[in-house]
């Protein structure tokens, strides 16, 4: 039987007197890749936000292992296992490449503030454990030559690989990617979905993907999940999806995926 890794109970937010998403309900198993699509302004982002603490729910419940995480800062979710992406880039971009995986890793640090000013073992071996594991995610992007390049100096599209990287650095048990793909070529996002796809391996990871590049989704996730107007129009896998009358209404079209 499947083991709930997350679990969206009802969750509504409202903002004045808009309701950004609608009771929803959803949940995710451990090592499932599940898409979260649909139109622009359809609540996918508001969802994402709802679970990794940036907003709280106007009501219903967050569940994360099988504990309520209502109510979390984003951090604390973070260090329970769950992180992000953003639609946005948000990188330190006057930071190196490396400098950036670093700081995604350094909650894995135990060393306390002592550890530095007095120059002790446990530092320098943590640090030195951080480093290497931080380029060993970047060679898996095909990044480590850049390094100690500034995050600003990166194409756009390396720029997206390297906010992986650095939420993969939290060591994650589910990873949320707020359209990955965007800006990306045809070329850069086929890669992009053969990395996802390997990372969800070679980490066991369990994600939960926003994008509107729907041969990527379609392409790679097991389970669906379609909102309009922030309610849950549809959900089930991607043969069910495409052939959905009010999937096609809301979000594809009569063309379909092209």
């Amino acid at each position: 039987m499947s083991e709930k890794l997350l679990e969206a109970r009802s969750i509504t937010i409202q903002f004045g007197g808009l309701k950004a998403v609608d009771s929803l309900s959803f949940h995710i198993n451990k090592g499932e890749l599940i898409g979260l699509i649909g139109p622009n302004g359809s609540g996918k982002t508001t969802c994402f936000n709802m679970l990794t603490g940036v907003y709280q729910p106007t009501s219903g419940e967050v569940f994360f292992n099988g504990r309520v995480i209502n109510g979390l800062r984003p951090y604390q979710i973070s260090h329970l296992g769950m992180t992000r992406t953003f639609q946005n880039i948000r990188l330190f971009k006057e930071l190196t490449v490396l400098e950036n995986v670093l700081v995604g890793g350094c909650q894995q640090i135990s060393y306390g503030l002592a550890a530095p000013v007095l120059h002790l073992k446990k530092f320098f071996e943590q640090e030195k454990k951080l480093t290497q594991r931080s380029l060993e995610l970047l060679a898996i992007f095909d990044l480590e030559k850049k390094a100690n390049d500034l995050a600003s100096s990166l194409p756009y599209g390396e720029q997206r690989k390297l906010e992986i990287i650095r939420a993969l650095a939290t060591s994650p048990q589910l990873i949320c990617l707020d359209e990955p793909a965007a800006g990306m070529n045809h070329h850069e996002t086929h890669q992009l979905m053969e990395t996802i796809a390997k990372i969800r391996k070679d980490f066991n990871l369990t994600v939960l993907l926003i994008e509107h590049d729907m041969k990527l989704v379609m392409g790679i996730c097991e389970r669906i999940i379609v909102l309009d107007h922030g309610v849950k129009i549809e959900e089930g896998n991607p043969v069910l999806i495409q052939n959905s009358q009010k999937v096609i209404e809301a979000y594809l079209g009569p063309e379909g995926i092209q």
